[in-house]
């Protein structure tokens, strides 16, 4: 078996993007599907990541062997900021390959695997490699996380043009609600987004994500087939 990955991004950093993939990896879970979550990088830590450990509580399984061996979070680093400048004060740098084994070691166990980024979708990982570039290059489709607060249309647009520049798939906007301002301006952020991916030609749903989680309906949308066993 070979799982498919997809990432899970944010327009931004602290608009849930942790809670979006846990809370997408618990649903997916309540339907039968054997998912997991990886991290790309964590920094601000020296154990397992607080991203992994929140994803684990929110999917109600506790740690996994996969996140003591090391695999569901391959860059662990000290100082709080962007993976690249984390990485090189401890004199490193991010490991591409390494990651790549990571996730294709979870690929192998796995049906779904979700991959978190670190921050937004064009924080650098190296010197001259973005997450986004990451993506286009792995050749992961992705769900875009955004919330309704002011500038967020801003950012989800750059966001959404950035992905449609380097052709990688958005299989969706996932729409976090756990800052609603509520009307007038929830209701035209969602319209607004809406309407730029129909006239960009792009089919991606925008998906709400409330403090109860997704509509199953919604996850069915996203995940509709289960995929066979070898």
């Amino acid at each position: 078996m070979k799982g498919s990955v997809i990432a899970v991004s944010g327009i931004d950093t602290g608009v849930g993007k942790t809670f979006a993939a846990g809370t997408l990896a618990a649903a997916l879970l309540r339907e039968g599907r054997r998912v997991i979550t990886q991290k790309i990088a964590q920094t601000g830590t020296d154990g397992i990541p607080e991203d992994i450990i929140e994803h684990r509580r929110l999917m109600g399984t506790g740690l996994l062997d996969a996140d003591r061996e090391g695999h569901t979070c391959p860059h662990i680093f000290r100082y709080p900021s962007s993976p690249h400048l984390a990485a090189r004060l401890e004199g490193s740098e991010i490991d591409v390959m390494k990651i790549r084994r990571a996730t294709f070691a979870l690929q192998r166990q796995y049906e779904i695997v979700l991959l978190e980024g670190a921050g937004g979708l064009m924080v650098p990982l190296t010197p001259d490699l973005l997450f986004a570039d990451y993506l286009r290059d792995a050749g992961y489709p992705l769900l875009l996380v955004t919330i309704p607060r002011l500038g967020s249309i801003n950012h989800t647009l750059l966001s959404i043009e950035a992905c449609l520049k380097r052709g990688i798939t958005l299989k969706g906007v996932i729409y976090n609600l756990y800052q609603d301002p509520g009307e007038p301006i929830s209701g035209d952020t969602r319209d607004v987004i809406r309407h730029f991916l129909g006239r960009w030609g792009c089919a991606a749903p925008v998906i709400d994500l409330g403090t109860e989680g997704f509509v199953p309906s919604d996850i069915m949308a996203m995940f509709p087939q289960r995929q066979a066993n070898p």
